[in-house]
């Protein structure tokens, strides 16, 4: 399920981290190298400090790893866990100097991603015994668009398109632009090849009936009520039951389960990764040989 985390996309994410290693200790981590002799040994304890569904484990892993390779590194959960409070989900031992250099950005991915993967589960919850799947969009902080969409799958989301390149997605001034649905759908299909689908952003049964009619593959039903939403549906798969339904615009953990139960195949929820609230995750380091201390 996370097999991104191993092998070309551990390198591909190894350079970043060492572009944000580079940006927070600068010219030196001038605290440590301090006040910390550079022989000290210490074992660092991470642990949680609220209840969630855990992400990020591998990431924590590459941090360390790009900081001191020598540093022992003892995962006690796994990512997509559900863990309290109190419970301690790493094991770090080596270098104290490397253990605190690499603390906040392994601390603060993690707390992101946890969160990301907390709320996404929640939402999925509230889904529970309908079809609907839960897809994520491209609202998410430039540079970690493949940690974010990682995280929506750890918390049993799934991810939409990860970019411009990979699906055509017609919209409000996609249409402007090009005049109507019609002649946008027509442009995209003599460019794209036979495997990649299109979808169209609607908000009106007449804007249906023009998708539907240029063969589009998905139909996005944007900002519409519940009532609306279902009657959308219902004239969709009445005439095209092959067609994507997807629901997408204010869509929150309150209503997620009215507008699934409207019959919609996807629903597409930005918040996932752009209004969260991220896990509180610490790190204790405890004393060992060589002079380290909390």
């Amino acid at each position: 399920m996370y097999e991104w985390t191993t092998g070309g996309y551990s390198e591909e994410l190894k350079q970043q981290i060492r572009s944000w290693l580079a940006e927070d200790i600068g010219s030196g981590d001038i605290t440590t190298e301090t006040t910390i002799p550079a022989s000290a040994q210490a074992k660092a304890i991470i642990h949680m400090k609220e209840d969630g569904i855990l992400a990020g484990v591998p990431i924590a892993k590459l941090v360390f790893e790009v900081v001191d390779a020598s540093l022992a590194f003892n995962a006690l959960a796994q990512d997509g866990q559900f863990v309290t409070k109190g419970t301690v989900i790493i094991e770090v031992e080596g270098s104290a100097r490397s253990l605190l250099t690499g603390e906040r950005l392994a601390l603060n991915l993690m707390q992101r991603l946890s969160g990301i993967a907390t709320k996404t589960n929640r939402y999925v919850e509230a889904l529970q015994g309908l079809p609907t799947r839960l897809v994520d969009t491209r609202k998410t902080t430039p540079g970690h668009r493949m940690l974010e969409k990682y995280a929506v799958r750890v918390g049993g989301g799934h991810n939409h398109r990860f970019g411009l390149y990979d699906a055509v997605m017609i919209k409000d001034n996609h249409i402007k632009g090009a005049g109507s649905i019609t002649a946008a759908v027509q442009a995209s299909r003599k460019a794209i090849p036979h495997t990649m689908k299109i979808e169209v952003e609607t908000e009106s049964i007449a804007q249906i009936d023009e998708a539907l009619a240029c063969g589009a593959d998905i139909i996005m039903l944007d900002n519409m009520t519940t009532a609306e939403m279902k009657e959308a549906v219902a004239y969709i798969k009445a005439q095209s039951p092959h067609v994507i339904v997807e629901a997408s615009g204010g869509i929150t953990l309150e209503t997620i389960y009215e507008k699934a139960a409207t019959g919609v195949d996807v629903i597409s929820v930005g918040a996932l990764t752009y209004s969260f609230q991220a896990l509180d995750i610490s790190l204790d380091l405890n004393e060992k040989k060589g002079g380290a201390t909390a």
